[in-house]
């Protein structure tokens, strides 16, 4: 073993090592929380620095220990939420069996992970038009998303569970349908009704790639799970 290498194990074994990184996590931590807040009720264009870092308790100076600039917070919080949306799509993504439980499980954490961080979304998306490199990290965000869904489309049609058609066209559609409305029922406060979301969402992925009988379907198991049994009379 390299002399490097085991110096990069005691580290990690250090407690006084592991404490600091524990505490540079959280620190780091906070600061995205913040930015995250501050979106809520103000576009980028307002965002500094200063302000920034009083929000998260800590010094002006802590902020560059983590982040160049302002620009790097927010590629760091888009990156995060892809991260979370691709954990929350991993069951259509690479579920096997029936597709339609998969994508209403899909959905379901998508909504929810906007839900939470809507904001992200609307800032970066508001800047990009006038904004260099958040245009870039925008695009290319996008751009994932809509590789992973022609990849999948593709997928399902070679097994005979989607019919054909040029499935890029398509991806690029329904990601377009989501990142805009996600964005405006959950970009600001009030927030819109996730349940109301969550469906309609579905409704289109689900007419739109498997076709009506299979929406009639689902539609008619939704109904039987939310119907209660009468109860008998003794």
């Amino acid at each position: 073993m390299s002399d490097s290498k085991q110096s990069q194990i005691r580290r990690r074994n250090d407690p006084s090592q592991s404490s600091a990184l524990r505490k540079s996590e959280r620190t780091r931590q906070a600061i995205l929380d913040s930015a995250l807040d501050f979106l809520w009720t103000h576009p980028f264009r307002e965002l500094t620095v200063g302000e920034l870092m009083s929000l998260a308790g800590t010094s002006r100076s802590a902020f560059y220990q983590y982040f160049a600039d302002l620009h790097e917070l927010m590629e760091a919080l888009l990156r995060g939420i892809e991260d979370d949306i691709f954990a929350a799509a991993t069951p259509w993504f690479e579920g096997a069996g029936d597709p339609i439980p998969l994508l209403e499980e899909t959905m379901a954490g998508l909504v929810g992970v906007c839900y939470r961080q809507g904001p992200i979304l609307r800032a970066v998306s508001d800047a990009a038009p006038m904004d260099g490199r958040l245009e870039k990290a925008w695009t290319g965000f996008l751009h994932d998303f809509d590789v992973a869904v022609t990849d999948r489309i593709e997928q399902h049609q070679a097994a005979g569970l989607i019919k054909q058609f040029e499935a890029r066209p398509i991806a690029i559609a329904l990601n377009r349908m989501d990142a805009y409305l996600l964005i405006h029922h959950f970009g600001r406060r009030p927030r819109g009704n996730q349940e109301l979301v969550q469906k309609a969402i579905l409704r289109i992925w689900i007419s739109t790639l498997y076709g009506d009988e299979a929406l009639a379907a689902s539609d008619s198991e939704n109904r039987s799970k939310r119907r209660v049994p009468k109860s008998k009379n003794k």
